[in-house]
C-alpha cells in the first residue's frame, strides 16, 4: 500500500489567458493532516477542485493511494474515497439536513435511516446538527457542519476541507481539530485549506504554500515558523501575520442607531433575541460576539433593518451599509457583472431608466478605491477570487458613506492582505463618522479594532470589557 493518499503532480490550469496553476505539485501522506496555504487567488481552490474531479487540468497527473487516476467528475472522486467540504456551501436551502446529505446516493431512499445515521455521526463528531431541520433555517456555522457530515456520510477516507473554521467559534474550532486528529490517527487523511497560519502550524503535520499558481514551499509543520510561512505566502519579508490595524482614535459622536427592549424571532418562529437594548454612536466600532443560535445573527439583522422585531423599538438611519456573512447567498449574484451587482444596491428605491454608463463609472471607482482586482466593471463576480469578491462587497456598501455599517464576519476566509484591507476600510469608516458594528466568529479579529464589545448569549445582550478572557467567559454564559 502506498504511503501517499493523494498526489497531484505538475498540474497546469488555464482560464483563457489566465494561468491559474503552473506545474503545481502536492503530495499528501496517508494518515496525516496536510495544510495548504496561500493568498486569495493563489490557486488553492482550483487545485483542490481538480483533486476532487470538479474541473479538468490542462496538464499533469493525479494519483489516489498511489494509483494513477483520471477523474471525470466529483462522483469519481467520491467513489475513490475522497470527500470535500466547500467553503461556499453546496446545500439545497429548501431541503432538510438529512435530505441534503442523502443527495447523490443510490437506490431507494429511506430518510429515517439517513436521519438516524446523521444523528449518530453528529454525536460521534460533536458536530451538532438537527437532521430534520431545513437548511434555510440554519445559521452558517450549522450549514458548514452539514457539509462536513455529508462528506463523512459517503465514507470518505480522505477529506479536503476548504476554510472549515471560518465560521466557527474558537471552542468549535478546537472541537473540530480534536476530531480531525482522531480521524487521521485512525488512518484517515485530511487536507486543510486555510488562511490562518497559526492554525496550520498548530494542527497540521505538513504544510504546502501556493503563490501565483505555483507550489513554493512544502515542509513538516513542526520544522517551520510563522515568519517563514508569511514570507512564503506573500513573497514579502513580513515577519508576523498579525494585522497592524487598530481602532480609530477620536471622541464618540452622536447617537446613530438604537434598539430598545427589542425581541425577535428567527425564520422558524423561535425567539432568538429577548429584551435587547443597544446604542451605536458615530465614530465608534462595536465588536459583536456570539455562538451559533445565540441570537447574534438576528441582532445584526435588526440593526441592518433586515428583520422586524416582535417587540420593542428599532431606530436606525436610512443610509446603512450591510456586509452579510455569506456574500454569494446574500450580497451578490455570481452570474451578474460587477456593474450589475452595483445596480442591485439601490434597486428597491430606483425608478425610471437604468443609466449603465454612469453605473460603469461608479463601479470603476469602487474597484479603484477599494483595490478590487478584476479585468473591468463588466467582469462577472463569479470570475473573481474570494478576496476580491469580499473587497467588492465591502467597497460597494461603504462607497456611499453610510451612517451605520453592519458587518457580519467580513473577513471570513480571507488571506492576510485582504483581511487587513477590509479591517482598514471599517476603521476608516468609523474615523469618517460612521457607527460600525462588526461581528466575527474569531474574537481576536475584533479586539484590536473595537471600542466596545457586546456578547450575545441565549438571546440576551451583554456589554463586556474589550478583553479576550472577558469575552470568552461571556460567550459561554460565565459570570
Amino acid at each position: 500500500m502506498s504511503d501517499s493518499a493523494l498526489t497531484l503532480h505538475a498540474i497546469d490550469k488555464r482560464f483563457g489567458a489566465v494561468q491559474a496553476l503552473s506545474s503545481a505539485s502536492l503530495e499528501v501522506r496517508r494518515g496525516t493532516l496536510h495544510a495548504v496555504l496561500g493568498e486569495n487567488g493563489a490557486g488553492k481552490s482550483t487545485l483542490m477542485r481538480i483533486a476532487f474531479g470538479m474541473m479538468r487540468a490542462n496538464g499533469g497527473t493525479i494519483a489516489i493511494g498511489g494509483a494513477p487516476t483520471a477523474l471525470t467528475s466529483s462522483a469519481d472522486a467520491i467513489a475513490r474515497g475522497l470527500g470535500m467540504v466547500h467553503q461556499h456551501f453546496t446545500l439545497v436551502p429548501a431541503m432538510t439536513a438529512a435530505e441534503n446529505i442523502a443527495l447523490g446516493g443510490h437506490g431507494l431512499l429511506n430518510i429515517r435511516h439517513v436521519a438516524a445515521r446523521v444523528q449518530q455521526l453528529s454525536e460521534h463528531t460533536g458536530l451538532a446538527v438537527d437532521p430534520h431541520a431545513r437548511v434555510d433555517t440554519l445559521g452558517v456555522g450549522a450549514q458548514q457542519r452539514v457539509e462536513i457530515l455529508k462528506a463523512l456520510y459517503s465514507d470518505a477516507h480522505t477529506l479536503i476541507l476548504d476554510e472549515p473554521t471560518a465560521v466557527l467559534t474558537p471552542r468549535e474550532s478546537d472541537e473540530l481539530f480534536a476530531w480531525l486528529r482522531r480521524f487521521v490517527a485512525s488512518g484517515g487523511t485530511a487536507v486543510l485549506v486555510t488562511h490562518k497560519l497559526q492554525e496550520a502550524v498548530a494542527a497540521a503535520d505538513d504544510v504546502t504554500v501556493l503563490r501565483r499558481g505555483r507550489c513554493v514551499h512544502t515542509s513538516r509543520a513542526a520544522d517551520v515558523g510563522i515568519a517563514v510561512l508569511v514570507r512564503a505566502v506573500t513573497g514579502d519579508d513580513a515577519s508576523a501575520p498579525a494585522s497592524a490595524v487598530t481602532r480609530a482614535a477620536g471622541a464618540r459622536g452622536a447617537l446613530v442607531a438604537r434598539l430598545h427592549g427589542v425581541s425577535a424571532r428567527d425564520a422558524r418562529g423561535v425567539e432568538r433575541i429577548r429584551d435587547a437594548s443597544v446604542e451605536c454612536f458615530a465614530g465608534e466600532i462595536i465588536g459583536l460576539a456570539g455562538v451559533e443560535g445565540s441570537g447574534v445573527h438576528e441582532l445584526l439583522r435588526l440593526l441592518a433593518g433586515r428583520l422586524t422585531p416582535s417587540a420593542g423599538t428599532v431606530n436606525v438611519p436610512t443610509a446603512i451599509g450591510f456586509v452579510p456573512e455569506d456574500r454569494l447567498r446574500d450580497a451578490v449574484i455570481e452570474e451578474f457583472t460587477l456593474t450589475e451587482n452595483v445596480a442591485l444596491r439601490d434597486a428597491a428605491g430606483r425608478t425610471g431608466r437604468m443609466h449603465w454608463s454612469v453605473l460603469d463609472v461608479q463601479t470603476a471607482g469602487i474597484m479603484q478605491r477599494h483595490d478590487v482586482r478584476a479585468p473591468s466593471p463588466v467582469a462577472r463576480v463569479g470570475e473573481l477570487s474570494g478576496g476580491n469578491q469580499q473587497k467588492f462587497v465591502v467597497g460597494r456598501e461603504l462607497d456611499k458613506h453610510p451612517s451605520l455599517v453592519v458587518a457580519e464576519n467580513p473577513v471570513r476566509g480571507l488571506d492576510i492582505r485582504a483581511t487587513e484591507h477590509v479591517l482598514r476600510e471599517l476603521v476608516a469608516s468609523a474615523g469618517a463618522g460612521a457607527a460600525v458594528v462588526v461581528y466575527s466568529a474569531d474574537i481576536d479579529e475584533l479586539l484590536p479594532i473595537a471600542h466596545r464589545m457586546l456578547v450575545v448569549f441565549a438571546g440576551r445582550v451583554h456589554e463586556v470589557r474589550v478583553d479576550r478572557a472577558a469575552v470568552a467567559s461571556a460567550l459561554v454564559g460565565a459570570p
